[in-house]
């Protein structure tokens, strides 16, 4: 059956671009504070998972390599990799090292830390980035703040890449940080509602 694409099928771009404009100039590493703030806003104004089912660039780029170019084993997804401890731990990890970012960039900023000009793949290994650094008229604490976001962001689809490759193909979306987030603002949207009435 030939189901009619719709335009938001094709935001896999958005995902794709990202990564190649980060690697040319890191300041683009700052557009993916959209990929943590839109999700957050529709979750909380629709009270659904809107943006994580239908719009989501990251999701539809994973959906593409291993549904429609065959890149993923199609397994099921572990019992563990679903679970409320695994989930919700892999969150506050991920919140741990966002702050960790933003206290680096605090750093910089105060002048007590150069620059790095580096890009930490899986917070531990740092790869050489400063071809990518832009030129001299932004403030270091800016360029140290894209540095470490454009960290995250690499990070997370190159672990998504990897459990799309072991299971099925949007298994990133079952333990992704903002999907999980944006489920916690649904449920306390939804709570705040059911009270209401």
């Amino acid at each position: 059956m030939n189901v009619s694409k719709k335009w938001y099928d094709y935001l896999w771009v958005i995902t794709v671009i990202y990564l190649v404009l980060g690697f040319f100039n890191i300041m683009f590493a700052w557009l993916g504070l959209l990929c943590f703030f839109i999700p957050l806003v529709i979750a909380a104004a629709a009270g659904n998972k809107g943006y994580c089912n239908r719009y989501c660039g990251r999701g539809k780029f994973f959906a593409l390599l291993g549904g429609r170019f065959g890149l993923s084993r199609r397994k099921d997804i572990p019992r563990w990799l679903k679970s409320k401890w695994f989930r919700y731990g892999f969150l506050s990890f991920f919140m741990l090292m966002f702050g960790s970012m933003v206290w680096k960039t605090w750093l910089v900023a105060a002048g007590s830390r150069s620059l790095q000009e580096s890009v930490i793949l899986l917070w531990t290994f740092r790869l050489p980035w400063e071809f990518a650094s832009p030129d001299s008229e932004f403030t270091p604490w800016t360029v140290q703040f894209a540095y470490g976001f454009y960290s995250i962001m690499l990070t997370s689809t190159l672990l998504g890449l990897v459990t799309m490759f072991l299971f099925k193909p949007r298994s990133w979306c079952v333990y992704c940080p903002m999907g999980t987030m944006t489920q916690l603002v649904c449920s306390a949207k939804n709570v705040t509602k059911s009270h209401s009435k």
